[in-house]
């Protein structure tokens, strides 16, 4: 191996957690080193092809997981610059208030987190600034207070969507506009980056108009000249020093040679299941069962929520082109008739026939893939999982991810579904067939094909928890390792509970701040 190079920090991933980071951190003039297993996704035609991104898989790891029966799982996940953030749907929800502190659930209690919603409040304002979202305040009324507007109005409904969210309106519900990071200018359609495509949700964006992280955080951190990023470079251990309390070298593998770096500050960001196996994989004298894991939480409660994708029939086509526009949180801490959390009801890209061969739901009499595909309003039902100790990332002999996953509060799942289902039932807004329109709900398969759950992997979190004893917890609450000096991360790896929102905004608003804290750190 040729000679150590020395940075201040390294960050280890590009996503929301490490890209934002960087952007933080790249102005301090700071040397600063940024690793990516990944390379840029290619812009090509593809890019917008469903057939080639759902069916095929494109872009997808061709990396073999286990699960706790040792069968092959085929992760639904990607390994490029800017993370996953390349292929999310955008949606740019701040956790509740309440997620912050102890909820009772059906199934057990979601633990409170070591730090307020005060504590995340301006942080939450700025990631929503850099990452350009879409919204309207006080329309969600679950939504926490809020120093600041959104930066954009929010992203209008399609006709259809107006009817729905016009009709969940007349029977006393709060629908609201989905907090959106698009590159949208609706009052200027001609100079808007975002064309309004059909292929958002989960796609990369050819045009760039997605806020993700290699978009508005990388690739304005790489025009600093005291920058560098690595790409192919995958991280395979952090070597500490004799006493165990700092990282002394990085250990890459790229381009088939072995290389190692160093650095004053190092932040692992490389998602919850990767980070987890990361620290597994970092095991020595001095942290037997796992660099920084004496607590034993290393991989540990992973959650990745309770998740449906179910497809509300008409009669009448849905000619919608950008459907997530649409969300409702009245059931999410629970209904008169019910006391405990239930979840959030929004909605997926729409779906076309190529998406639902790669996950088929049960055809009904009558209807093809295509038909169903033209004529579904397909919504994304969210309810929260509980961190449990035995759902976890470990490492097999040949040190290959094992993902251990037995779904949890369920029964708040399932009362979600029975209420979208009651609503659809009593819609009216359908001018030719008025209530007779809806056919009925239908559910989608979330395996395509495979044995793990599309968005078990899609909000990973939870695997390196924070918290305040380090006999319970792997970080402080500025997200360092309680027992490794030098070490942080940056991913979903430090939530504490899950929430029933998509963790991608809490996330940036972590990075930027610690990213305030480690600028003073190293000052």
């Amino acid at each position: 191996m040729a000679a150590v190079e020395h940075f201040d920090v390294i960050v280890i991933g590009t996503g929301a957690g490490g890209g934002t980071l960087a952007y933080r951190l790249a102005p301090s003039g700071k040397r600063i080193l940024l690793i990516e297993r990944g390379d840029y996704v290619p812009r090509e035609k593809d890019n917008w092809s469903t057939k080639a991104v759902n069916l095929e898989a494109k872009y997808n790891t061709k990396e073999v997981w286990r699960d706790g029966e040792g069968r092959e799982l085929h992760p639904h996940t990607n390994y490029w610059v800017g993370g996953n953030t390349k292929f999310y749907g955008a949606a740019l929800f701040r956790l509740r208030r309440e997620d912050f502190r102890e909820i009772k659930h059906w199934d057990g209690l979601s633990p409170a987190w070591p730090i307020s919603y005060e504590d995340l409040e301006p942080y939450y304002s700025q990631a929503e600034q850099l990452y350009q979202v879409h919204g309207r305040r006080e329309e969600d009324p679950t939504d926490p207070p809020a120093s600041a507007p959104y930066p954009h109005p929010p992203v209008s409904h399609e006709p259809r969507i107006q009817q729905l969210s016009d009709d969940f309106a007349r029977l006393g519900l709060k629908p609201f506009h989905v907090p959106l990071g698009v590159m949208l200018d609706e009052r200027n359609p001609r100079a808007s980056r975002c064309i309004r495509c059909e292929t958002c949700d989960g796609h990369p964006c050819l045009v760039y108009a997605k806020a993700d992280a290699q978009v508005l955080c990388v690739d304005p951190a790489l025009e600093h000249s005291n920058v560098k990023l690595l790409t192919r470079a995958y991280v395979s251990r952090l070597e500490t020093g004799p006493s165990g309390r700092d990282v002394q070298r990085v250990i890459v593998e790229r381009e088939g040679a072995t290389e190692a770096y160093s650095a004053d500050v190092v932040v692992v960001s490389a998602g919850a299941i990767n980070s987890a196996a990361l620290l597994l994989r970092s095991a020595n004298d001095k942290h037997p069962q796992g660099l920084a894991n004496g607590s034993d939480v290393v991989g540990r409660h992973y959650m990745g929520h309770v998740n449906s994708v179910l497809m509300a029939l008409s009669k009448c086509p849905n000619p919608t082109v950008f459907q997530k526009t649409l969300a409702l949180n009245d059931f999410y801490f629970g209904s008169k008739e019910w006391e405990f959390p239930m979840g959030h009801i929004s909605f997926v890209g729409k779906l076309d026939g190529d998406t639902l061969r790669a996950g088929a739901p049960a055809i009904a009499p009558g209807w093809t893939l295509e038909l169903m595909a033209r004529h579904s309003l397909d919504f994304w039902l969210t309810s929260e999982d509980l961190p449990d100790p035995n759902n976890r990332v470990t490492l097999d002999r040949a040190g290959n991810i094992v993902l251990t996953y037995q779904p949890n509060n369920e029964e708040g799942h399932g009362r979600l579904t029975e209420k979208l289902k009651n609503l659809m039932k009593q819609q009216t807004k359908c001018g030719v067939h008025g209530h007779e329109c809806h056919e009925g709900l239908f559910a989608r398969s979330l395996y395509l094909g495979q044995r793990i759950p599309l968005a078990g992997v899609a909000h990973q979190n939870g695997t390196i928890r924070f918290g305040h004893d380090p006999k319970s917890s792997a970080l402080d609450t500025n997200c360092k390792a309680h027992e490794v000096d030098n070490l942080y991360v940056v991913d979903a790896s430090f939530f504490a509970s899950s929430g029933a929102v998509n963790p991608a905004l809490t996330v940036m608003a972590n990075a930027l701040r610690v990213g305030d804290h480690l600028l003073e750190r190293l000052q």
